[in-house]
């Protein structure tokens, strides 16, 4: 809780929160009934007031949509609205939905037309998700996905992208105007600062359109080249043309690894096989950049994770980590996935 909430709105929330007969995350609760009531004893603009509730409320309303399926492995597909079923784009775009739910994945996309219709047309409504953006010059859902609970209509961007990303393990970006671009920056940034979790993102071109790689010279030309990010940075995302190459990507990642949680100055990667002996000397050859100190080893899991009971049937890779360099832990567990048949 913040400084800012009086003892008086703490004992309130307290005694809701008690009263609501509340039995987990107890202490969370706790908060978010503390800030809601100081932010009515704040008397905000009405405007202010406004928006805070909106959030709130879309949250809560995609938090229960997306209950249900939160064990189920998820992509998110972002692309332009305006891609008409006669692109090239809108095929490509519904052949690799299709060939992800055949993997058991389910599809995530803004539930619109254009790349989030055919996305949806590919994985069909069964394995579909859907988050609009509530635009005056839009209808509302695509035809698929309208009228099924596994949609949610939103008001605001920021609390859309914050479901787009945070519910799906994987993305793919197609060809789009502002805000594909919007999305697919955003997600970079939060991969590259460690405020998201290290995810495949797939930049999927149709044949001979080169959009993702006229985007990615922009970066490397000015980006790169002027220092405003490392050049490490361009391993977050794989370019591809191919379908079946962005599912391989997608289930590359995900063939050893399983998840990972920083504990202090230490980075824990929870995987499925431990690599021999001589697999972890080479992988300590190839990452030797990104343990500040020492090596990447075999660990036990510490006590924060056993406390928590996470993952802890699961053998554990660990190293010193500046918490930097989230490409090279993207290269780290690509290359651990290679080790697995």
């Amino acid at each position: 809780m913040t400084e800012y909430v009086s003892e008086s709105d703490r004992s309130r929330a307290e005694s809701i929160v008690a009263e609501l007969g509340v039995s987990e995350n107890v202490r969370l609760a706790e908060e978010l009934v503390s800030e809601a009531l100081g932010l009515i004893t704040d008397e905000p603009d009405t405007l202010d007031l406004k928006i805070a509730t909106a959030a709130l409320a879309e949250m809560r309303d995609a938090y229960e949509v997306f209950a249900p399926y939160r064990d189920e492995r998820k992509v998110t597909i972002f692309g332009s609205a305006r891609i008409k079923p006669d692109d090239p784009l809108y095929d490509l775009t519904r052949r690799l939905a299709a060939m992800l739910a055949e993997r058991g994945w389910m599809t995530v996309t803004g539930a619109g037309p254009g790349i989030m219709e055919a996305g949806m047309e590919g994985a069909g409504r069964e394995r579909s998700i859907g988050v609009s953006i509530r635009l005056p010059f839009e209808s509302g859902a695509n035809p698929i996905i309208a009228g099924d609970e596994k949609h949610v209509s939103m008001k605001y961007f920021f609390t859309r992208k914050l479901m787009l990303i945070k519910e799906s393990q994987a993305f793919v970006s197609l060809p789009g105007g502002f805000g594909t671009l919007d999305e697919t920056f955003e997600l970079l940034t939060l991969v590259q600062t460690g405020k998201g979790l290290p995810v495949p993102i797939v930049l999927l071109d149709a044949p001979g359109d080169p959009y993702w790689e006229s985007v990615v010279t922009f970066v490397i030309d000015q980006l790169v080249d002027r220092g405003l990010v490392s050049p490490s940075d361009t391993g977050m995302y794989t370019i591809t043309h191919s379908c079946e190459e962005a599912c391989r990507t997608i289930e590359r990642f995900y063939a050893n690894y399983d998840s990972i949680r920083v504990v202090g100055d230490n980075l824990v990667m929870r995987v499925k096989e431990m690599p021999s002996k001589q697999q972890l000397r080479d992988l300590n050859e190839r990452f030797a950049h990104l343990p500040v100190e020492g090596t990447i080893h075999k660990i036990e899991p510490f006590k924060v994770e056993a406390r928590d009971d996470d993952k802890l049937d699961l053998p554990r890779l660990g190293f010193k980590f500046d918490k930097r360099g989230y490409a090279g832990v993207i290269g780290l567990i690509n290359a651990l996935g290679d080790l697995v048949d």
